[in-house]
């Protein structure tokens, strides 16, 4: 797994500095990601990228409300992927909010 890097992109939108700078060390860059190159969008809901010059966010077609999914369907997925997440989670050593 030292050549595999996995990033929980649950923690990129809550709180992406953290996040980004595990992947700076994992590819042996220097630090220049911190929370001045972000400011948080109340608008949008999650965090923009901020420059010298302007700031960026990600177009509108992005950060979409999930659509509506039938409880049952939603249970029966999670008791069938229960098996799997857990061998993954465990082979990558991290584990994911995925309720």
């Amino acid at each position: 797994m030292n050549q595999i890097h996995i990033v929980d992109g649950d923690k990129i939108v809550k709180d992406p500095v953290p996040e980004l700078q595990k992947v700076e060390r994992f590819l042996g860059l220097d630090h220049e990601i911190s929370y001045n190159n972000f400011y948080f969008n109340e608008t949008k809901g999650f965090y923009c990228m901020k420059y010298e010059s302007k700031n960026k966010c990600l177009s509108d077609s992005k950060g979409l409300k999930h659509p509506d999914v039938d409880p049952t369907v939603i249970h029966k997925l999670k008791e069938f992927l229960y098996r799997y997440n857990e061998m993954f989670q465990r082979r990558v050593g991290m584990r994911f909010d995925w309720q």
